[in-house]
């Protein structure tokens, strides 16, 4: 059994590429981002020490059997996929894309979905464009490491005034802990387009000592007019590390929702962050996360206003049992110009063991006089008059957190636009709170 790669310079960056008959510049783009990883330093999330955690086993290229249906995908596999056949569908698993769906009239209209392996051979012009654009590959060492080291991953671009109805969902799905398993997600909304994008990271590692890291990122060009609904669901085994950085540009009139469970086990380091360029654009973000065990956890939401009338909204729920510890960032920045911007966020923390720990940091930076802005935090424990309302109409005391518990959590979960997911999130908040 190979030993996870620890260490990697330019050459063996190279290697990669070329291993993958990738094109010359993809080949360059990889060796001058293992140049960087080598002299970037990690990330510096509040009260985080990361230099504490398993972040140097990237893992060895492990590839997918790459399948035309899905019932000869694996069982872990097909357990977490819905039901329905005809559904718009890819996944990966481990290293590669190993199953595509999309259907012929999708196709007629001019979407396109695939790994973004493909698109860098079909797409060249719109990938090169795009393509670590919002998170760029100088940001720090997790960002250069993913700039070299990215596999798999998910192209979808939707043309100018298309909407598509039903959701498109993508798996991300590994099974080996040596495997590198970093993928990257490209969303492109022409002008006056529309879709829902459901994506699911899981895993079913062995008992092992080796980490597998899940270094990926997601990036999402909302073009004038287009509106983007992206919801996430990350539920990977504590052996794992998620470092997950999620980026939205808007143009004018254009809007995002992010609808996110981060439901990792193990550590976890996440940033959902949106850039409304454009006047009128509009972000919604709803982020949920459970802790426990000693799990640490920073998970940072960011609006960044530039847009005159631009608004956003962000709602961060947490919650926190046993000796986990997560700390909770809101970030708005209105910056110079946007004048009559609107940014408002929301952090609620609920304590649920008093070994737990849950920072809440609601932060304003405020640069034009013309806006409104406002926020508001809370940590605290389960409201003992709830408790008591709910046992004086014959619930138990423990039947009655859970109930209250998951009322607190509810606002984000039905929100998920997949019926199937909504049931299986439901399934994994019951065994995290259990």
């Amino acid at each position: 059994m190979s030993t996870p790669t620890t260490s990697f310079d330019r050459e063996a960056a190279a290697r990669i590429a070329r291993s993958k008959n990738e094109p010359a510049w993809l080949v360059e783009w990889r060796e001058n981002a293992a140049d960087l990883a080598a002299k970037l330093e990690l990330p510096k999330p509040e009260k985080m020490p990361l230099h504490r955690w398993t972040l140097d086993q990237y893992g060895t290229n492990r590839p997918g059997n790459v399948v035309t249906s899905v019932s000869d995908l694996p069982a872990a596999i097909t357990e977490l996929l819905p039901q329905d056949e005809k559904g718009t569908l890819i996944v990966q698993h481990n290293s590669s894309v190993v199953f595509t769906r999309l259907s012929d009239e999708l196709k007629a209209q001019g979407v396109v979905l695939s790994s973004l392996e493909e698109a860098a051979r079909t797409h060249e012009d719109l990938l090169r464009k795009h393509f670590m654009t919002l998170y760029a590959k100088d940001e720090h060492k997790m960002a250069a490491l993913h700039a070299a080291l990215w596999n798999g991953g998910v192209f979808l671009y939707v043309p100018k005034n298309v909407v598509i109805e039903e959701p498109i969902q993508a798996l991300l799905f590994a099974d080996d802990a040596e495997a590198t398993f970093m993928p990257h997600i490209l969303v492109i909304a022409d002008q006056h387009s529309g879709v829902s994008f459901v994506e699911q990271v899981a895993t079913l590692l062995p008992s092992t000592e080796a980490t597998l890291l899940h270094n990926s990122a997601v990036e999402v060009f909302a073009k004038p007019g287009a509106k983007v609904r992206y919801a996430s669901v990350h539920h990977m085994d504590a052996s794992a590390i998620d470092v997950t950085y999620r980026r939205a540009t808007l143009d004018n009139d254009s809007r995002i929702e992010w609808i996110i469970g981060d439901l990792h086990n193990g550590n976890t380091l996440t940033d959902t962050k949106s850039i409304l360029k454009g006047n009128g654009s509009t972000s919604n973000s709803m982020i949920i996360t459970v802790g426990r065990g000693s799990q640490r956890m920073s998970i940072t939401t960011q609006a960044v206003h530039f847009g005159r009338s631009s608004e956003s909204d962000m709602i961060t729920r947490a919650v926190m049992k046993e000796e986990a510890t997560a700390i909770i960032n809101g970030v708005t920045k209105i910056e110079h110009g946007a004048t009559k911007a609107n940014g408002q966020q929301t952090e609620k923390v609920l304590m649920l063991s008093p070994k737990a720990r849950g920072d809440a940091n609601p932060i304003l930076l405020i640069d034009e006089d013309d806006v409104k802005a406002g926020h508001a935090a809370s940590v605290g424990q389960v409201n003992p008059d709830q408790v008591y309302y709910l046992m004086s109409r014959g619930i138990s005391k423990t039947e009655a957190e859970r109930l209250i518990i998951h009322g607190f959590l509810d606002p984000v979960v039905s929100e998920i636009p997949l019926e199937g997911l909504r049931e299986q999130l439901h399934r994994i908040l019951e065994r995290k709170l259990g």
